[in-house]
């Protein structure tokens, strides 16, 4: 057999820096990289050598003990895929429709806050990945940029807009117009924090917003009884603080759908119960979510949770996900078990402490090659062709 001529291959690498292996065996090419990003974990190693430490246990802490900050991740491993064999997946067709936009492929970034601690251009970085991308980008209300500069600084990207009802209810409809008028395309309402949940590592280092950010969101705000001095950056997230609302029921969605036209999505359902209030108060889908294990400990993972909210509800709401997901089969997961799309957010944080939009845009480009993967290897051509016969959980194998 001639020997192959790989002058091409190592060409489109990268030349010099990046060079064929001289182990390799024709006719599967393998290549060694520099400091290659191959999976979400590398853009995690990577930022945590990056970030301060306030910012860093701040973005990766969850609450309690961390169980199911854990459990995310191990509820994916425990269940496994079945693949068809001998189905062609020549063309593979991972596009979807959400609310009537079209995405490249089934995944968003999810609502994160203070994105400027991991990068100076934070949240507007992170959007023009996700434009790129073909995806959903989610403004957290407690973004350290704000609606407008992020509309102005990502305008091809869509844009969704999380928010709180407040006990000002002013405060929220104000953000609400704001959003209407950027052009976002749906309200993600979080109803998983009347309070804030314990998270021990922002205890012990006493987290604070670093002081030359502010809580974009809220500048320029006027607050009741609070005078002009103290609404500097550390008024303005104290007061904010005091805003959240334990009183707030599902009728105070009926309030929200009056003021807007928009979608509302409810972002932190856990269980059928509150899937089917979420539909008889009129959303128009939910993300299946527990804040990224950050409110409460030893609540399920958001993917043990997803069968029994598409089991109530998934015929007549948008189910959605977020919470653990780390690669591409992890996507497959969710959607096999019925969710439309799913979110990250922590990985698109890594990416952007790592090196800004780019840094992003190359988390997302890996995690969309494993998710292609992992559908031609299953046997999909498209996102119609998966079934919930495709996964299984472990113990349907361990009676063996």
């Amino acid at each position: 057999m001639p020997t192959p001529n790989l002058s091409g291959f190592s060409a489109s690498l990268g030349g010099a820096s990046r060079g064929v292996s001289k182990h390799c065996i024709f006719p599967f090419p393998c290549y060694i990289t520099a400091m290659a990003l191959v999976c979400v974990e590398d853009f995690e190693k990577k930022a945590a050598g990056q970030l301060e430490k306030n910012a860093l246990d701040y973005y990766r802490s969850g609450a309690g003990e961390q169980f199911t900050l854990g459990l995310n991740r191990e509820a994916f491993r425990r269940l496994r895929l079945r693949p068809r064999c001998l189905r062609d997946v020549s063309r593979l067709d991972i596009s979807c429709h959400i609310f009537g936009e079209q995405m490249k492929w089934p995944l968003g970034i999810a609502p994160t806050a203070m994105q400027k601690m991991a990068h100076p251009e934070g949240e507007v970085a992170n959007a023009r990945a996700a434009g790129k991308a073909g995806s959903i980008f989610i403004l957290s209300t407690l973004s350290t940029t704000s609606l407008e500069d992020l509309a102005t600084g990502a305008p091809d990207t869509i844009k969704w807009f999380q928010l709180y009802i407040y006990k000002d209810r002013t405060i929220t409809e104000k953000l609400v117009r704001r959003a209407e008028k950027a052009n976002f395309k749906a309200l993600v309402l979080t109803i998983d924090a009347p309070i804030f949940g314990h998270r021990r590592a922002d205890v012990r280092n006493n987290f604070s917003l670093p002081s030359h950010l502010t809580l974009a969101n809220f500048q320029g705000v006027k607050a009741t009884g609070v005078g002009n001095a103290a609404m500097g950056a550390s008024g303005i997230n104290a007061y904010v603080s005091s805003q959240f609302d334990p009183t707030i029921t599902w009728k105070d969605i009926a309030w929200l759908k009056g003021i807007t036209h928009l979608p509302i999505v409810v972002k932190g359902v856990l269980t059928a119960e509150d899937a089917v209030l979420a539909q008889e108060f009129g959303c128009a889908g939910l993300i299946v979510s527990n804040h990224g294990a950050r409110q409460i400990d030893t609540v399920p993972a958001s993917i043990e949770a997803l069968p029994e909210i598409v089991e109530a509800v998934g015929e007549n709401l948008v189910v959605m996900l977020d919470g653990g997901i780390m690669q591409g089969n992890d996507i497959f997961k969710a959607l096999a078990l019925g969710a439309k799309t799913v979110f990250v957010g922590r990985p698109a944080v890594w990416g952007l402490a790592y090196n800004g939009q780019k840094g992003v845009e190359e988390m997302l480009s890996v995690l969309r090659k494993d998710f292609e993967i992992t559908m031609a290897l299953i046997g999909c051509q498209t996102l119609g062709d998966i079934t919930s016969a495709m996964v299984a959980h472990e113990s349907q194998y361990a009676k063996l």
